[in-house]
């Protein structure tokens, strides 16, 4: 399949995320990429510049999937309504395509993604999120790594089969949730 055939960066990228559904993110190759589409390696230089390059594209394609879903389900709720929207479109991402989501915990340089629609979205929605709670500048982002870093630690383990209990992930992420509300709804107020 040459470019003239239908081999665009797009399909190139769609393809690699998949492959890296089915592989794992950590194994993904440009010549994994290329011979899925039965080409060589140089035949995908054309679409990306390297493999980093093609890792970035992944990540951004699994934020954009990713906040596509959160979008969707916070639409119009605000406050808990709207934490457990966020956090469940995030869980239930994370479950569904955790070697996706792995893409999207890479290192980028900023230079190279500054202005990216989907990692701004990213911030849009967790501010709007916050916003509900009367949160913003430091508080906020204080509260957003609060909630980013308990939405990933959560849905990694349990997509790695990391809670091994007879109880239920499931069962404790309500819990988690209402935790969360709790302090969200409490977060202490102070200078800087």
């Amino acid at each position: 399949m040459s470019p003239r055939s239908g081999l665009t960066t797009e399909r190139v990228v769609r393809a690699a995320a998949e492959l890296a559904d089915d592989i794992g993110f950590d194994k993904l190759t440009l010549s994994a990429v290329a011979r899925h589409f039965g080409v060589k390696d140089p035949s995908l230089y054309v679409h990306v510049r390297n493999l980093h390059d093609l890792r970035v594209r992944v990540a951004l394609l699994a934020s954009a999937e990713l906040n596509d879903r959160i979008g969707a389900a916070v639409a119009g709720r605000a406050g808990k309504e709207a934490l457990v929207a966020f956090a469940g479109a995030y869980r239930a991402y994370v479950l569904e395509f955790p070697q996706r989501y792995a893409a999207t915990q890479i290192r980028m340089d900023p230079a190279e993604v500054a202005g990216d629609p989907a990692l701004l979205r990213s911030i849009e929605l967790t501010v709007s999120v916050l916003r509900g709670y009367g949160l913003g500048d430091d508080a906020g982002l204080d509260a957003a790594r609060l909630l980013r870093s308990t939405f990933h630690g959560f849905a990694t383990l349990e997509a790695a089969g990391g809670f091994a209990h007879s109880r239920s992930p499931g069962d404790s992420w309500p819990h988690i949730l209402d935790a969360l509300d709790l302090t969200l709804s409490n977060w202490p107020v102070y200078g800087g």
